[in-house]
């Protein structure tokens, strides 16, 4: 078996324990609903609890954002047309004050113009009413999903990133230019230092990061954004 495939395994039985533990862990996904209409909220808020979900509604952006919202994978269902700020406006607010869930658009009004502004600033679907009950809980699972995914991503690189501060100075920098491909000879004539030095730095530096390979090495540096720093 080659260092590449050994280290994605080794990524990838990683990735599986932390989702297992994380399904564990984690509450129950929660579709939030926005829309000004009380007949629409109430029908959809039905619909969800009828396969399980948990259901938060909200009448207005406003409402939306001063609530306390769980710790839990999940979606927002959202009418274009809002009282106030637009539906359109509350997308671009929500990714301006990092609120990465996913959004449904629902709408009775909708044009292609205006679909084609959602989806391009990240909207999973745009569903015009009268909805069909499958396809919104098939763009709801996907949202989920997606939510579910980015959360996981995101625990993984604060594991990550919790290694990398126990990093010396000295160890970062080296890793930085071990990352970027650079040999030890090499290393060690830019940072002035002996081979034997820089090959005990970058040994120390893989029993921090609890590398398996430099494979794994370069892809924890990636997924920390360390790769593309200059050293």
């Amino acid at each position: 078996m080659t260092a590449a495939k050994a280290s994605s395994l080794g990524a990838a039985d990683t990735g599986r324990a932390l989702e297992r533990a994380a399904s564990l862990t984690e509450e129950q996904p929660v579709v939030f609903i926005v829309d000004d209409d009380a007949l629409v909220r109430d029908s959809l808020k039905d619909l969800f609890r009828s396969v399980g979900l948990e259901v938060q509604t909200f009448e207005s952006a406003p409402a939306f954002l001063q609530c306390r919202r769980p710790d839990a994978p999940g979606c927002i269902v959202l009418d274009v047309r809002l009282p106030g700020a637009s539906g359109l406006e509350f997308q671009r607010l929500l990714r301006d004050t990092n609120i990465e869930l996913p959004v449904i658009f629902i709408s009775g009004h909708g044009d292609i113009s205006m679909t084609v502004r959602a989806i391009k600033c990240g909207a999973i679907e745009f569903l015009t009413k009268p909805l069909r009950e499958q396809d919104l809980l098939d763009a709801v699972e996907t949202g989920i999903g997606r939510d579910r995914a980015r959360r996981l991503q995101a625990r993984l690189v604060a594991g990550l990133q919790e290694r990398f501060e126990l990093l010396t100075s000295r160890e970062r920098e080296v890793l930085t230019h071990v990352v970027s491909g650079r040999p030890a000879k090499q290393i060690a004539a830019l940072l002035g230092l002996s081979v034997k030095t820089v090959k005990v730095h970058r040994s120390r530096v893989t029993r921090k990061m609890q590398a398996k390979s430099l494979v794994d090495l370069v892809r924890m540096a990636d997924d920390l954004g360390v790769s593309g720093r200059k050293p």
